[in-house]
């Protein structure tokens, strides 16, 4: 059966496990807390039951979060210190009417991509060339000239395997999906690395001149950057260029983060408030978000980043920190004795050694204990791994929709217009039941209205939606 399919009867009905000690056996009620009959082992059982009461997201502590956000945004929006930054980007919603040829430039992760864009109006994007690099681990925790060298010279390297449409391609979209204090369209300033990165002197700079310096450097100093942008700002720009009905971009990935429109009045830090237009695109940087209760193990997980006490929101919710939150409870747990029978699983003694993939894999029955360092893992080890990557997972997916209410509510505060989200990244797209539980907390906020807001994978933001904002950004000038 499709976990899909059995998440969704086992939300209503109930599912049994069957044990080596027993029948372990899990019953939802209309609260959605899980209640667990039968026999993992008492231990175990009770293990599990806090830690569902650990992670439990209820509806109320929703309404409470949608409020902290408010506040938070407020703040952000007047240049009060805020967990939320709210940092304008300078650029307003396409009209889907936007027509050019672009190059996009994606730097989110630990890979790189390079690719050419036309868009076409009418909201038709086409992709054209597209490569894709890796970026050494070394590098990463080097220098920011060495970082940005590399960045350049892949770029250098597209342009001989394209030469037939290169010279046509000189406007450029730089993607840089970490956290940036936009000053201009085409300027902005490092606040403070993510997802892994390190490399030395590059906060507090300018993000753009060092790649433009660096494209100096590697002869290709004729590229013109035409916009800087996020994949969260792509990933609105392509939903709204689809759909005019469209005002929220989401990241739900490795890492996660949302931009939407917001009204320039409400901008109170915006310099003289000088820009065309009644609305301008606002990246939140809500990874940042430090207004919801952490548990023990969120605690041991921050304790122990690189960004300690930064991207709060982000370490409950991002495919990249729920897998670590996983690894270190089922760690625990056979450190315990209560999974494994005493096993010692090497490969889970590393940090992010598990992977939001191996998560769903689990969810879903399949076994991941081999490659784990548990090759006798029973069926009762299974039930248990499971059930903490679903009580995880499930908070992760309460927290996202927790957060899009927010804006929604902000933007709408009684719903009467239709909102489409505009959502990439493979935790919402590839997840098993994330969705299913993201349109849950929608029907438990908002009843009979909640199908007015409409949940839309959107793929590439950070590739052709980068292009729409450039696009938006020339057209803006012009």
């Amino acid at each position: 059966m499709p976990f899909d399919t059995w998440y969704c009867v086992a939300s209503c009905c109930g599912t049994a496990i069957r044990s080596g000690h027993g029948l372990a056996e899990r019953h939802w009620d209309p609260s959605g807390k899980s209640k667990m009959t039968g026999r993992f082992t008492p231990e175990t059982e009770r293990f599990l039951s806090r830690l569902e009461d650990d992670f439990r997201i209820t509806v109320p502590d929703i309404r409470g979060i949608i409020s902290n956000f408010h506040r938070e945004m407020k703040k952000g929006l007047a240049g009060e210190k805020s967990s939320l930054k709210m940092i304008p980007t300078f650029v307003g919603r396409p009209t889907g009417t936007e027509k050019g040829e672009f190059l996009a430039l994606d730097l989110g992760g630990t890979n790189l991509r390079v690719l050419q864009v036309a868009l076409e109006g009418k909201g038709s994007a086409r992709r054209g060339a597209a490569e894709m690099f890796a970026i050494p681990p070394a590098l990463m925790g080097s220098d920011g000239e060495r970082l940005f060298d590399f960045i350049a010279a892949c770029l250098a390297k597209f342009f001989p395997k394209n030469a037939r449409n290169v010279c046509r391609h000189c406007s450029l979209a730089f993607t840089f999906s970490f956290p940036v204090e936009q000053v201009s369209l085409v300027s902005g300033k490092l606040i403070g690395w993510t997802k892994g990165f390190t490399a030395a002197g590059v906060v507090g700079n300018d993000v753009v001149r060092l790649l433009e310096e660096a494209m100096g450097r590697k002869g290709i100093g004729f590229v013109h950057v035409a916009a800087l942008t996020n994949d969260a700002a792509g990933t609105l720009a392509a939903g709204c260029y689809a759909d005019s009905a469209c005002d929220l971009g989401v990241i739900l990935g490795t890492g996660t983060n949302a931009c939407y429109p917001e009204a320039i009045f409400r901008i109170d830090k915006l310099p003289g408030r000088a820009f065309s237009g009644g609305e301008m695109i606002i990246n939140m940087e809500w990874g940042n978000f430090d207004r919801v209760a952490a548990t023990r193990y969120d605690q041991i997980l921050d304790d122990a980043s690189e960004n300690r006490g930064k991207q709060l929101f982000e370490k409950m919710v991002s495919g990249m920190y729920i897998s670590e939150l996983a690894r270190i409870i089922i760690l625990e747990m056979i450190t315990r004795g209560f999974l494994g029978n005493g096993a010692n699983p090497s490969a889970l003694t590393s940090a992010y050694s598990l992977t939001a993939k191996q998560m769903a894999a689990a969810v879903q029955g399949r076994d991941f204990f081999a490659d784990a360092g548990i090759p006798d893992a029973s069926v009762a080890d299974r039930a248990g791994v499971r059930e903490i990557c679903r009580i995880v997972s499930r908070r992760s997916a309460r927290l996202a929709a927790a957060a899009i209410a927010a804006v929604v509510s902000w933007m709408d505060a009684v719903l009467d217009g239709r909102h489409v989200i505009a959502i990439d990244g493979s935790l919402f797209e590839k997840y098993p039941g994330f969705q299913y539980e993201m349109r849950n907390v929608q029907r438990e906020l908002y009843g009979d209205k909640a199908d007015r807001i409409v949940l839309k994978p959107v793929h590439d933001g950070s590739g052709i939606g980068a292009a729409i904002v450039a696009a938006v950004a020339s057209s803006e000038r012009n």
